[in-house]
């Protein structure tokens, strides 16, 4: 498809509002995701938009692939590796490879975020016992994470 067409506000046409994640054991809150462009061979890169309801967070994983993320609609907070971030619309983010992170929506709306991933890329790692034990040594992190 050459053109897509924005239905609604952060919908777009023919395209599947899905679960956030598939997998057994994941902790996440409140968490939609649409595949915006899937991606191909001759542009190998997956673009999807994200949306964080009100009080929600996604899950706290790393990977060995980067993320290119640009906040589109509404306020929160990212973790990246040990840092937290205030988050507003127009704002990008990068999560480089292997860097815990996580996504928190404020308890006042949602936060919708674009994010640009290798069309070709390892799946998502929780933390072990003893990283999140690590992570939680700061307690700004402590008091951030959810899992």
């Amino acid at each position: 498809r050459t053109h897509v067409r924005q239905t609604a506000p952060f919908r777009w046409e023919e395209v599947s509002l899905l679960a956030y994640k598939e997998d057994e054991g994941t902790h996440f809150k409140g968490v939609t995701r649409q595949v915006l462009f899937p991606g191909d061979s001759q542009l190998p890169v997956q673009w999807r938009y994200f949306e964080v309801a009100e009080g929600g967070h996604s899950t706290l994983e790393s990977h060995d692939h980067v993320h290119a993320v640009m906040i589109v609609r509404g306020e929160g907070a990212v973790l990246v590796g040990t840092r937290i971030h205030r988050l507003a619309t127009g704002d990008l983010v990068y999560v480089p490879a292997r860097t815990w992170h996580q996504f928190r929506a404020p308890a006042q709306g949602p936060l919708g975020f674009l994010c640009l991933v290798a069309l070709e890329r390892d799946k998502p790692r929780r933390p072990t016992a003893e990283e999140l034990a690590r992570l939680r040594e700061d307690p700004a992190v402590a008091s951030f994470i959810r899992v």
